[in-house]
């Protein structure tokens, strides 16, 4: 990528974080954000760790290499940096946005709870019409599963597990008591699924909020 287009890029990833912050979905220094700069070699362009995710400019990004290494830039990358690989790697995505947001760390728990065991379950979203902004999507009539998996601070091990379940997710993956994995073909894609699947998430809390309420 020429250097004018990771410029471009840059501004992009830095802006789009912003929003996601001004949202309430990466509060203090939650979340973190990738875009592919290169495939060969590959190379990524992310907030560093530990810092505040709205206020990340442009200069203050890092490159990263296929490994996990910084290549660039001032700050160390996220162990998260491994799932963001394993996401790009399996789906080909182009960028991976992940979110702290209420909904999500709420209804991840809730699903591996939910789920007979084994530190994996699965979120149902289904008759929506918010369902037809996730590529592929062609009905509201119709259900998806997100897939959810125990939390592990072994990111390696981690990333291994949702490896089998990345190619028929629904652009998301859920991660327990953590939040949402969003990607896309690019930044702006990767944008609109995380977009659609924090309004699916906000909606099914409120689903069982409201059942629960009605059911007294």
């Amino acid at each position: 990528m020429s250097d004018a287009n990771t410029t471009a890029l840059a501004k992009a990833l830095s802006s789009a974080m912003g929003e996601i912050h001004q949202r309430g979905w990466c509060d203090g220094t939650g979340g973190n954000f990738s875009c592919v700069l290169s495939q060969q070699p590959l190379r990524l362009l992310m907030a560093p760790s530990g810092v505040h995710k709205g206020s990340v400019a442009p200069r203050d990004l890092i490159q990263v290499d296929g490994e996990g290494h910084v290549l660039s830039g001032q700050g160390k990358a996220s162990a998260e940096t491994a799932l963001h690989l394993e996401i790009i790697k399996v789906c080909g995505a182009g960028a991976v946005l992940h979110t702290h947001s209420q909904a999500g760390t709420l209804l991840s728990q809730w699903a591996i709870d939910q789920a007979a065991g084994g530190g994996r379950g699965a979120l149902e979203l289904k008759s929506l019409e918010m369902l037809k902004g996730l590529e592929g999507v062609k009905t509201h009539d119709c259900s998806v599963f997100v897939p959810a998996l125990a939390n592990d601070q072994d990111l390696s091990a981690l990333s291994s597990r949702a490896n089998p379940l990345l190619a028929d997710a629904p652009h998301g993956l859920l991660i327990a008591g953590h939040g949402l994995y969003a990607w896309g073909r690019n930044l702006g894609s990767a944008m609109r699924h995380l977009e659609i699947l924090e309004f699916l998430l906000e909606q099914r809390w409120r689903q069982l909020l409201l059942a629960a309420i009605t059911a007294r």
